[in-house]
């Protein structure tokens, strides 16, 4: 089982990298994060695919400890599904090389989610109200840095986002995505 650290974050284990190398799990995990309790129904209907698959999704993710039952609402048949954690946290330094395939496969998965929430929101950004369009930010940065200076970038970054934490329930929800990695070609020399 991952480990849960005191923020409510999850630590993703083996298992659990497994269970998330899948884009629509991902997306399905992160929408009952940011949501709230859904149905297989309502989620299948949200993203258009099929209840069969949503509902398949749902209970991998509840086998892999990320999400469970909603016991006070709905019936047997109309099952709500709610997060056990606020957010999934995963560093690729801090597992073995056993654990290697299955982050590059939980990596991919994320980016292909990443990029289907980047697609719907190119559709809403420019309806969002002045006050939320002026607050928002799309950067690119590009810096020339060591393994080890990322790494303490990464730390760093992660502290700022720590200090924002306790506006969790006053708020509305805020994507905040920043990525990390090496812009190597294919014939370069790591």
């Amino acid at each position: 089982m991952s480990d849960q650290t005191p923020a409510g974050d999850i630590v993703l284990d083996v298992a659990a990298l497994r269970v998330l190398a899948h884009p629509m799990r991902l997306t399905l995990l992160e929408h009952l994060r940011q949501r709230g309790p859904a149905t297989a129904r309502q989620l299948a209907e949200h993203y258009q695919i099929d209840s069969g698959a949503a509902s398949y999704h749902l209970r991998q993710l509840a086998d892999g400890g990320l999400i469970e039952e909603d016991t006070q609402r709905g019936t047997r048949r109309d099952r709500w599904w709610q997060a056990r954690h606020r957010s999934s946290v995963h560093d690729p330094a801090r597992g073995g090389p056993e654990e290697r395939d299955d982050s590059r496969g939980y990596l991919h998965a994320v980016l292909l989610a990443y990029s289907e929430q980047l697609r719907r929101l190119a559709y809403t950004a420019p309806l969002l109200p002045d006050e939320w369009y002026e607050a928002s930010t799309f950067s690119n940065y590009t810096l020339r840095l060591t393994p080890a200076e990322l790494n303490e970038l990464k730390a760093e970054l992660a502290a700022v986002v720590n200090k924002y934490r306790h506006h969790d329930e006053a708020g509305t929800p805020v994507a905040l995505q920043l990525h990390g990695f090496p812009l190597l070609e294919p014939d370069d020399d790591a």
